[in-house]
């Protein structure tokens, strides 16, 4: 019987991997991955060689079919995002939910690294509970989110891009958002977290040049 095996992968680190990834990335048929360029340094780090195939956001459907055939074939099929845990904010759902809708119950999670609770552990967030909302939208619905995260009684977590950090950081200000955790380069050597307003924190980033790399970003409730 076929199996889908759902990895999480470093999300800088490449130590960061897990034991029961590696075996199950040795063990597999064929991995799928985001970007197989990526895969590929992690792959030849720990000596693993298997066949490739690409399914990212766009072709997910579409690839979906093919992991399906493998799978009714026999094979145990890899998935792999670019960093951290498929279908968090990356590629994967679909996927799962086309299997899944086969009737196909052969998948397995293979936990790792993942950037949301990552910042969360170091945030020293007081409350127990959070709300994640992964990337907010570019254009339509992004000023209403804005303005339901600022009025939140939770911390909300969520990730941004380097394209738009500052840009996030000021519509948060501008929203009358008061304190503001930011999470970069998490893993990696200039890992930091810094805490301020959010007018502070665009004025630091801005001023060491340091809007490179992914965010993940922390709202606090108003007192």
């Amino acid at each position: 019987m076929g199996k889908l095996s759902i990895v999480a992968t470093p999300i800088g680190n490449l130590e960061d991997i897990t034991l029961r990834a590696l075996r199950t990335l040795k063990e597999c048929d064929v991995i799928y991955a985001e970007d197989t360029r990526v895969i590929s340094k992690l792959l030849v780090r720990y000596e693993i060689q298997k066949p490739l195939q690409r399914l990212d956001a766009a072709t997910e459907s579409k690839k979906a079919e093919d992991i399906i055939a493998r799978l009714e074939a026999g094979e145990h099929v890899a998935f792999v995002s670019d960093a951290g845990t498929p279908a968090v904010s990356d590629p994967g759902s679909r996927l799962v939910g086309a299997v899944r809708a086969r009737g196909w119950t052969a998948i397995e999670a293979i936990p790792g690294p993942s950037a949301l609770t990552a910042a969360v552990s170091i945030a020293g967030l007081a409350a127990g509970e959070f709300f994640f909302i992964g990337f907010l939208p570019h254009k339509k619905g992004r000023q209403t989110a804005i303005k339901h995260i600022a009025e939140s009684d939770v911390p909300v977590v969520l990730y941004e891009s380097p394209h738009r950090i500052l840009k996030l950081l000021r519509e948060l200000s501008q929203a009358g958002v008061s304190k503001v955790g930011v999470a970069r380069e998490l893993t990696k050597m200039h890992e930091e977290f810094i805490s301020g307003t959010p007018e502070e924190i665009a004025q630091s980033l801005e001023a060491r040049g340091a809007v490179r790399g992914e965010f993940v970003v922390i709202i606090e409730p108003r007192d």
